[in-house]
């Protein structure tokens, strides 16, 4: 069974790795800690109410709040934001939040894009057809509707209405190798080995 324990530990050598390879600039770094009788959130320090994802303003205005209050585990080189976030009720993992916030616009890019275009770590991010999209996992069930409400999905852009099912709540490397795999792959491809992110897995539900 995965803990509280296995999952804060996991994202601590994530934060760590992260910042040791030169990939995240900020960082906060988690934090356990109890929310009721029966339950234990795994966050980040100085973690705020995040209404402002839900709410219908622009993608813009959500990412300036979110990067203004510094409420994420970890900023990317290139601004991107990355939220982790598990819940735990009576020792069982009842929720998670993992969220992806690509930055809107490149600002050091834009002063000093010499220190980009120089190193090839950035050959994925620089290109100027690419469109930021956020992009999150949810592991619910107490909300789970056959068909309309998987428990564990993903949701592509601020989409009130889209959740494609996931076949199972997602560990942390998990996320951090799908973001870095998919958003990161010159990076991922120079510091795997620095990275070494074990893969454990939740059991389907």
């Amino acid at each position: 069974m995965v803990t509280a324990k296995n999952v804060y530990k996991e994202v601590e050598k994530i934060t760590r790795k992260l910042i040791q390879i030169g990939l995240s600039p900020d960082y906060n770094f988690p934090a356990r800690k109890r929310i009721g009788n029966n339950l234990e959130q795994i966050a980040y320090a100085g973690m705020q109410d995040f209404a402002i994802v839900l709410k219908n303003v622009e993608y813009t205005q959500v990412y300036t709040e979110l990067d203004r209050n510094r409420n994420y585990n970890i900023k990317m080189v290139d601004g991107a934001l990355i939220q982790i976030m598990y819940t735990y009720e009576n020792s069982n993992l009842a929720s998670h939040r993992l969220a992806f916030f690509p930055s809107p616009s490149l600002h050091e890019f834009q002063n000093e894009p010499e220190i980009y275009e120089t190193d090839e770590i950035y050959a994925d991010i620089i290109d100027k057809n690419i469109l930021p999209v956020p992009i999150r996992f949810d592991y619910d069930p107490q909300n789970h509707q056959e068909l309309e409400h998987p428990k564990c999905h993903l949701t592509l852009g601020q989409f009130k209405n889209c959740r494609i099912p996931v076949c199972s709540p997602i560990m942390p490397n998990v996320f951090i190798s799908f973001i870095l795999r998919n958003f990161y792959n010159t990076a991922m491809r120079k510091f795997t080995d620095k990275l070494n992110l074990k893969i454990v897995y939740f059991h389907k539900q």
